[in-house]
């Protein structure tokens, strides 16, 4: 069994701690941004950016405060075209800076600039003794989920249930967090039952493209299951918010075609409308939601707590596509596991 198939099985553990872990660390972080009172701004790199967004619309949502994601390398380089340059006497965003190996030299280099001009910066990180971890006011440290793959799978879903807990905890929402308790059973009984569903599929080498449609906070997890089937299987593969994909990417559509769709509760019948519309023109069409989808959790978690179970079917079908098709999971191509560079200049 690889490195990543063993850490996506993994997760029901992983998310357990992740919970312990959020619930530790709330009392810093409430602290920390009751007495900065700014914007939030969540950076990453790849994966660790789609889970910026993700996190970014939890925030904004679940604790009012103004959140933003960007990619780290976009705060370093133009920080001005996104942020303006301030002059206004606006407040600093708090910046929280997650990396799943907190060496990311984009990411680690965007807090150091921070914190030099008088920011806080808060760090999300599996590697407690990491760089990002020592420059950070405080933080989410989540050892659990350090990996030895290259391509993130419970690194990435154990920072975003602590995140999401998190959110759960500085909102006021105890029922929330009580909800999530759940997760680690839910994700148990998801694996169990669709495992050899998610192998069925990514071993179809007729479909040569795939979609995955998400709006809200559900954006950057197709973001992230798209980048996972492009990293681990080579292949073609675009995520899109659901409405979106009507203007202009159906004309793709065809019977090769694998589609995705991570519906919600607000507006799951806009999101059913679409995937019946591309099923009519012939792909293969997977729902994903609670109840009554083709891969339906039965956690009954409220979705502000459940966004952590889109993942490990989307995350199996990537790696089992992989090997239908001769690759190794734990080597992709041209890929490593931690992307370093030379900006000291920036």
């Amino acid at each position: 069994m690889s490195h990543t198939l063993r850490e996506i099985l993994s997760q029901p553990a992983v998310w357990e701690s992740a919970l312990a872990e959020a619930r530790r660390a709330e009392p810093e972080w409430r602290a920390q941004l009751d007495e900065a009172d700014a914007p939030i701004l969540f950076v990453g790199c790849g994966s660790t950016y789609y889970l910026s967004q993700t996190a970014a619309a939890l925030f904004r949502r679940l604790t009012g405060r103004e959140a933003l994601a960007l990619p780290a390398g976009e705060l370093l380089l133009y920080a001005e075209d996104w942020l303006g340059d301030r002059r206004d006497g606006s407040p600093m965003p708090v910046l929280v800076a997650i990396s799943r190996s907190g060496v990311t030299t984009e990411t680690v280099r965007a807090a150091e600039i921070h914190r030099d001009r008088g920011g806080r910066v808060l760090a999300v990180t599996n590697e407690p003794g990491s760089p990002l971890a020592a420059l950070a006011d405080t933080g989410l440290f989540l050892p659990a989920g350090q990996e030895s793959s290259v391509v993130q799978t419970r690194s990435f879903t154990s920072m975003l249930v602590g995140l999401n807990a998190l959110a759960a905890w500085l909102s006021g929402r105890e029922d929330l967090w009580e909800a999530m308790q759940r997760l680690p059973e839910a994700a148990e009984g998801l694996i169990r039952r669709y495992q050899e569903l998610a192998q069925s599929v990514g071993a179809d080498l007729s479909a040569d493209r795939f979609y995955f449609l998400g709006s809200g906070a559900r954006y950057g997890l197709a973001s992230e299951a798209s980048l996972k089937m492009k990293e681990v299987s080579l292949s073609h593969s675009e995520p899109f918010p659901f409405l979106e994909f009507r203007h202009g990417p159906m004309s793709m559509v065809d019977g090769s075609t694998v589609l995705f769709g991570l519906l919600s509760g607000r507006h799951r019948a806009h999101e059913q409308a679409v995937l019946e519309e591309m099923r009519a023109l012939g792909a293969r069409v997977f729902s994903l939601a609670d109840r009554g989808a083709d891969i339906a959790f039965e956690s009954d978690i409220p979705e502000d707590g459940a966004y952590a179970l889109f993942l490990p079917f989307l995350q199996l079908v990537a790696v089992y596509r992989a090997v239908a098709k001769g690759l190794d999971p734990d080597r992709p191509n041209h890929l490593s596991r931690v992307v370093t560079l030379n900006l000291e200049e920036v």
